[in-house]
């Protein structure tokens, strides 16, 4: 059974982090992801530039199910 902590240590390889939480149930998760690039993207490119990182574990199927919600270190401060 895939561990939320197994998808943080794969978004955190490919994306500096300023906050990241992971929750799920082994099948669906669902993730908070504050990273200074998400400066000047739209909602759609942030969750495609999370989605390009874990791109192999959905192929493969290891990964079924991820809605997230992806915020500049602004942005969750603003919402904090």
């Amino acid at each position: 059974m895939l561990a939320p902590q197994q998808i943080e240590t794969w978004i955190r390889t490919d994306l500096p982090c300023q906050h990241l939480t992971v929750d799920g149930d082994g099948q669906h998760f669902s993730a908070m992801i504050v990273s200074a690039e998400f400066a000047g993207l739209n909602r759609v490119k942030r969750q495609q530039r999370v989605n390009a990182i874990l791109k192999p574990h959905f192929d493969t199927g290891v990964l079924h199910a991820l809605s997230m919600q992806t915020l500049t270190p602004e942005e969750w401060q603003a919402n904090g």
